[in-house]
Parts: C-alpha cells; structure tokens; sequence
C-alpha cells in the first residue's frame, strides 16, 4: 500500500488525536496568534478609557453559566481597564441563575489584583425580578430597588453607595449579556434616560447588535470570543479569550489541511486506480 492509500484509510482516531492536542496546546502553551480589531470594540474601548478616573460606571453580568466561555473573558477585561484608571464599578445582574455569583466571584478575585476594597472600589448589588422595572427604578433610586447589596449589607453601610443615587451618578453602562436584556439597556437606560451604554454579547446575539450601534444608541460592541479577545488585546492582557481563538485559529488549520489533504489523497489514488485498470 503507498503513501497516498495510507492517508486515505487513515484511523479516524488520529485525526481526533491530533485535533484535541490543537485546541488544548495553547491553553498550555501561549500561542500568539494575530487578533483583527474592529472598530466597535476600539469605539467601546476608547468610551472607558476617555472617562475620567475614578468615575463611577455600571458593569452587568446578564448572562448565565453556559455562555461564560465568551462573556466571562469580557467582564474580567473591563473589570482591569476600570480598576486599571481607579472608577468605581458597581455591578449588576439580571439573571438570576448564576449571574450574582459570577459577578462575585470574577469581582473580588479581579479586586484583589488592584487592592481594590469592598464597599469602597466596587459593589455587587446583585439580582431583583422584573428587569424593566428595576431599569426604570435605578433612575429615581438604586436603593429604592436594591435595599442591601448581594451579600445582605444594607446600602446605606457602603461608602461607595452614599454618593452614587441614580443614573445621574454613572458615567458610563457596560453590558455582558447573552440574551434580549440588553434591548432594554438600550431601549429604557439609553433612550430614555440618555445614560450611555456599551455592549458585550454572545456571537449569536451580535449580529442584530450593530444597528444599534450605526444608530448611536450602543457605544462600542464585542462579538463572541473574538470580541473578547480584542478586548483583552486592547488592555495589553493575555486572558482565557485570547488562548481561545489561539485553539480556534489552530484548529481551524488543522482542518483545512486535513481537507486539502483528503482531496489530494482521493484523486492521487483515484487516478492511480483508473491506470491499473
């Protein structure tokens, strides 16, 4: 048997092999692969990073578990660049399966990396029912809304939360969503109370994203991964969603050259079958 007939009756095994070591070697080894940037994650970059330090901003994590391999890179990005220019972050959730906790967790362990302190350099007030009405309601009182924080403090207790009211005291809204609560930031935050908004959302929910931003409404936008990746470029870090399209991009080669391979293969052999006969 020749070289060409061994490729084609190659173990399918092999080829599940090769294509986990592709996707699981950068998230070893750092891979750099080249990251495109678009303009809306430079737009939404650029917003943050021109706010003056210390302005209070809000950062939500509307999204649940099953989308945190594109929305979670997101937060920890914008967690840095915020505590980065000393802004106060106050944190938010819609979701009340898993985004609280996510807020917690991914708050204090990013927190802990600037020697930000609780109740002074961020606060997670958590997740109440009923998203539009608590929009409409954080623009008279976040504490008419949010009697205590996620954690059971009242906020009054928090230092932070005596000088932030309402929206009048946010500079800037951050939104990580993998769903339609996003529309409302835009549609009750941004157009009703003029507060502006930028965009963080899974690749599927993106597309329908970007009339928003041609119409002014979305400052800035990430897509998916890949807008996550940007945004880790854009703050100089090598997050999780930069191994992540470092194991796409790998495995995407892999796959075209399996492909190009396998056809190479099949009219090699192929014609080599028609000459013996």
């Amino acid at each position: 048997m020749g070289f060409w007939d061994k490729v084609s009756n190659i173990d399918r095994r092999w080829i599940y092999l090769m294509v986990a070591v592709a996707t699981f070697f950068p998230m070893i080894v750092v891979m750099q692969f080249p990251v495109e940037l678009t303009p809306e994650a430079v737009q939404l970059y650029e917003a943050i990073d021109n706010l003056p330090d210390s302005s209070v901003v809000m950062l939500t994590f509307d999204y649940y578990p099953s989308a945190m391999a594109e929305t979670r890179p997101m937060s920890i990005a914008a967690l840095r660049h915020m505590f980065s220019k000393d802004m106060k972050v106050v944190t938010v959730s819609n979701i009340p399966l898993g985004g609280p906790t996510i807020a917690e967790d991914v708050t204090r362990s990013i927190a802990k990396e600037y020697g930000k302190e609780y109740g002074v350099d961020y606060v997670n007030l958590g997740y109440r029912a009923n998203y539009v009405a608590v929009m409409h309601g954080l623009a008279t009182s976040i504490e008419s809304i949010f009697k205590a924080d996620f954690t059971g403090t009242p906020l009054k207790d928090l230092p932070l939360m005596q000088d932030v009211k309402n929206y009048n005291d946010i500079e800037f809204i951050f939104v990580v969503a993998d769903n339609a609560t996003i529309d409302y930031w835009i549609s009750i935050v941004n157009a009703q109370y003029n507060i502006p908004v930028g965009g963080g959302v899974t690749a599927v929910v993106a597309p329908k994203m970007y009339a928003f931003v041609e119409a002014k409404q979305l400052t800035g936008l990430l897509g998916g991964m890949k807008g996550a990746a940007e945004y880790e470029r854009l703050v100089k870090i090598s997050g999780s969603a930069t191994r992540g399209m470092a194991s796409q991009s790998l495995v995407h080669f892999l796959i075209i050259f399996f492909v190009i391979i396998g056809n190479v293969a099949y009219f090699v052999t192929r014609k080599h079958e028609k000459g013996q006969k």
